[in-house]
């Protein structure tokens, strides 16, 4: 065998190798010694040759692109002498084809058990590429920059390593990840094991155990409920394997909870197999059994669950949580809860609670909410220090498996580069490189606390559900899917050939799970049913309340002064923007009774009452910290100062010692993923006033399946509560169709059974109120609320501070006094912004016939009140509904019934507002105008159009 001499200074022991130096370059070039710069500056001069093979169709990394091609031509290193130059060539060569296999061996892993592509050719793999030929095979080259336990190998023995590591049964990809450390890391774990599994028989046989179990639910069921929807995890079954090995590897390194999110595939398996519900109670479901607790239930593939499992590291807690058909979904729920455990327990980088999404490749490469959860990642207000991703990947979504139509991507999974996440994608009919590969997975997270992928590659051996027939779009694959023996058999046999297991043993792994079925009991052991946990919450106050039961939300005027005081005090060295400072001035004057309070004022005084009282406020928006309409300034920046950490002043977390937490995040651009984390984050934690807040209420459409799938049906679907606060800015100022309406019409619509609150209130006193009562009453629903634009500074939406001093929220609003009660003939009923503009308009008329009322509350509809008020009006002949909103919108056609129930025999009940529209808003200011003035009119004559007889 040849011995390659590094006889250059170059490659001397104590030199840094050329790969690392230029990756190193690339990122930063006064990282490396000036020589090697100089080469690098030079290299980039240099033209590459015409006609360069392959390199230019497909992507990877500079250092194979350029750095691989330059070397070749001969052109690296052009300063150096004609002798060391051969010399360094070669080992550039090698060291290139080493960034190759990092790079694209992945290309040739063996990971489809099917067998359906062949491999593609890629000229960087081959050594011919890099003009090494069989004569350079036996040369011994430096190889201190592997893992692979020798400082020489022959290039032989280095391409073997290479291709045993990164294109056996696990193919990696991370070299695109921009910190070395992390990249040696994957590399280390990889290249010291060549990505080769070394188990021991009991850790084997347990293997067996998992696949058996997983393959045995689903012919269990197959046979017992024939034909019914299960969503079979058959040609998967290495995921339960997966799931096992994530619970006991991240118990074993201190991980206390595991949430977990996905979809159907396989979810019954989980949830017997993993979580260990009782099997006895899936048949329940199978046979239509269900729960009388709740109004509506959901299916039984939609369907959370809990427990608690031992491991070696202790007692690990489990939640899968409850998820509806919209695929993806539940990633940001998962994220929002799990960021909630941790901030229970002050975890704040994630080494106590772990989440785990569980996705399908199809919906993992096509729904955008992945990229927006994934975009939450490492941001401060959503971080969960890594979240475990697997791909359940069967190559086939619904009938779609041609790749021409699947995706734009080379892999499913290629989405996650954007958070420079690493990827295993792995075969699924080789358990215990799924095992491994699971391994690297969980300790990558736990090490790094970033996301990492888990692609584990197999099929779907049914349907997409059982009662489909996938031959009819995809006869070869099923084909061949028909043929194959399944993944525990292949193990059960390769364990058996191995001696470590005896003939048939492998038999009495699946005797022993169908008698546990048959007996309807726990298939994992052992699950720990009597276990107390520490952070556990209690939601049993929250059952079974009314909205009407009481809360007392005044606060004593000495303590509102009190507090005012406090978030009216800055630092000494702190200089605010001038129009800054007179907020925070007029504040001040407020909280003395010197001014009647603003809107920013109201929620400032209901925030910093809710911390002192112990309850944490949590807003999230994507301008909430000075308000999209600069009304809030719960965030003060320092004009001499623009560090994100000293720069900035938060007196909401300043009011009293030992406070709840205040935490005010400006949200990533996104509405979808953000809404579903912060509903998961109040799912799991009552004792928070978890706000969104959108820029624009019209914005909230961007997460319309969030409100349909979550926040408005969870309760009667799941019996999940949820305390969750959406405010939307609503109101027609003529900003046109996409900035004025929160489409309050789709949320009442959603509204029945008490499912949820909407509210638009119409003073500083009412904002403090409801938002106070949405924490102290024992009452945990959604509150929506159509919160102001215009309002924020008008001259007359204010309130005295000993509003907040006494009484409470009031659904309804009476007349100001204005109209004469043994005279009114006409009530005018409407809600927000509107009131403002009829009280302008009776004045103007001098008339004291008309009483004008405002529904503040509009569901669950305050009955009572609206007749009280009605009441007070003995002559009035008619009732009219008024509203900004196009007739066909906002809150016209749910009041009309509400209102006709507490009405007198005689009245009349019509509509003023503006016609019927396509469109939320018109877009020309002129004719917002003329429409706002024709509906005011409206509400002042002789009654028209649309009328109903009481």
């Amino acid at each position: 065998m040849k011995q390659f001499q590094n006889n250059s200074y170059l490659f001397g022991g104590n030199a840094p190798y050329v790969e690392e130096l230029y990756e190193n370059y690339l990122d930063n070039p006064a990282s490396v010694p000036e020589k090697w710069r100089a080469y690098f500056d030079a290299l980039q001069n240099v033209p590459a040759a015409d006609g360069a093979v392959g390199t230019r169709d497909v992507p990877h990394a500079p250092i194979v692109d350029s750095f691989a091609l330059r070397a070749k031509q001969g052109t690296l290193m052009p300063k150096v002498a004609t002798a060391d130059l051969a010399v360094a060539r070669k080992q550039v060569h090698v060291q290139s084809i080493i960034a190759a296999y990092r790079f694209l061996g992945c290309r040739w892993a063996n990971l489809d058990p099917l067998h359906r592509q062949e491999r593609q050719a890629i000229p960087e793999l081959e050594p011919s590429f890099y003009d090494l030929d069989e004569a350079d095979m036996d040369t011994v080259f430096n190889a201190n920059n592997l893992y692979f336990g020798q400082e020489e190998m022959s290039l032989r023995d280095i391409i073997n390593a290479l291709r045993d590591t990164y294109c056996g049964s696990i193919g990696a990809e991370f070299m695109y990840i921009s910190d070395p450390a992390q990249k040696r890391w994957i590399q280390e774990r990889l290249e010291s094991s060549r990505a080769t599994p070394a188990f021991t028989a009991d850790q084997k046989k347990h293997i067996l155990e998992r696949l058996t179990a997983a393959e045995g639910l689903e012919r269990y069921l197959a046979t017992k409920y024939v034909g019914q929807k299960r969503f079979s995890l058959e040609g998967g079954e290495s995921f339960i394997a997966s799931m096992d090995e994530i619970i006991r590897r991240a118990g074993k390194q201190g991980i206390q909870e595991i949430v977990i999110g996905m979809a159907h595939r396989g979810r019954l398996n989980v949830l017997v197999n993993t979580l260990g519900k009782m099997p006895a109670d899936l048949f329940a479901e199978f046979e239509g059994k269900h729960s009388d607790d709740l109004s509506a239930g959901d299916v039984k593939y939609h369907q959370g669950f809990s427990s608690d499992v031992s491991t070696e590291g202790g007692p690990v807690h489990l939640t899968l949580a409850f998820n509806p058909s919209h695929l993806e979904i539940v990633n940001p729920v998962v994220e929002g809860s799990s960021r909630a455990r941790q901030d229970r327990r002050g975890d704040t980088n994630g080494s106590q609670v772990m989440p785990v999404l569980v996705h399908g490749d199809a919906a993992f490469a096509g729904q955008g909410v992945v990229m927006e959860t994934l975009n939450l990642a490492q941001t401060r207000g959503y971080g969960t220090g890594g979240t475990v991703h697997i791909v359940i990947n069967n190559q086939i979504g619904f009938t779609t498996s041609d790749p021409r139509d699947s995706r734009s991507t080379i892999y499913c999974s290629d989405v996650v580069k954007m958070i420079e996440a690493p990827v295993l994608h792995v075969n699924g009919d080789d358990p215990e490189a799924v095992i491994l590969a699971t391994q690297i997975a969980v300790d990558f997270r736990q090490t790094f606390k970033k996301d990492v992928v888990l692609d584990i590659i197999c099929f779907r051996k049914l349907g997409h559900n059982e009662q489909d027939t996938p031959a009819l779009t995809q006869p070869l694959m099923y084909k061949k899917i028909g043929q194959h023996p399944g993944t525990r058999k292949l193990y059960a046999d390769k364990l058996t050939a191995q001696g470590v297991l005896k003939a048939d043993e492998g038999d009495e792994f699946v005797k022993t799970y169908r008698k546990a079925m048959d007996e309807g009991r726990h298939t994992v052991d052992p699950v720990l049913t009597d276990f107390k946990r520490k952070y556990a919450t209690d939601w049993t106050p929250y059952l079974n309340r009314k909205w009407t039961d009481a809360g007392d939300t005044a606060v004593p005027l000495a303590e509102l002064k009190r507090l005012s005081e406090r978030i009216t005090t800055l630092p000494k060295d702190f200089k605010p923007h001038s129009l800054v400072e007179k907020v925070v001035a007029d504040r001040a004057n407020m909280g003395k009774g010197e001014q009647k309070l603003d809107w920013g004022m109201g929620e400032h005084l209901a925030f910093a009452s809710l911390v002192s009282s112990g309850y944490a406020v949590r807003i999230t928006g994507q301008d909430c910290g000075r308000g999209t309409f600069t009304h809030r300034h719960a965030v003060l920046h320092d004009q001499n100062r623009e560090k994100w950490d000293s720069g900035t002043y938060i007196p909401l977390q300043n009011v009293s010692e030992g406070q709840a937490p205040f935490l005010v995040i400006d949200s990533v651009l996104s509405e979808e993923a953000v809404l579903g984390f912060e509903y998961g984050y109040s799912t799991t934690e009552p004792n928070s006033l978890v706000i969104w807040e959108g820029q624009f209420g019209d914005f909230v459409n961007g997460a319309q399946v969030v409100i349909d799938q979550f926040i408005s049906s969870g309760e009667v679907k799941w019996g999940r509560l949820s305390g969750l606060t959406l405010m939307l800015p609503h109101g027609y100022e003529g900003q046109g169709p996409e900035h004025s309406s929160a489409r309050l019409e789709r949320f009442l619509q959603l509204c029945a059974e008490n499912n949820m609150q909407v509210a638009q209130p119409t003073t500083p006193a009412q904002i403090f109120h409801i938002l106070r009562r949405q924490m102290v009453r024992p009452f945990r629903k959604p509150l929506v609320l159509m919160t102001p634009k215009s309002l924020l500074r008008h001259k007359e939406a204010v309130s005295d501070l000993s509003e907040l001093a006494k009484g409470g929220f009031q659904t309804v609003l009476a007349d100001s006094g204005e109209a004469n009660a043994k005279e009114v003939k006409r009530v005018l009923f409407c809600s927000g912004k509107v009131y403002y503009d009829l009280v302008a308009e009776r004045r103007n008329r001098k008339v004291n016939d008309v009483a004008i009322l405002r529904v503040e509350q509009l569901y669950p509809f305050p009955h009572k009140a609206v007749a009280a008020e009605l009441k007070k009006y003995p002559k009035a002949e008619e009732v009219v509904w008024v509203q900004d909103e196009p007739q066909n919108q906002g809150a016209w056609f749910f009041v009309q019934h509400n209102l006709l129930e507490n009405m007198n025999e005689g009245q009349k009940l019509a509509y003023a507002g503006r016609p019927a529209s396509a469109s939320p808003a018109v877009g020309y200011y002129a004719k917002h105008n003329e429409q706002q003035k024709a509906l005011i009119e409206a509400a002042f004559t002789r009654l028209k159009g649309f009328v109903i007889n009481k």
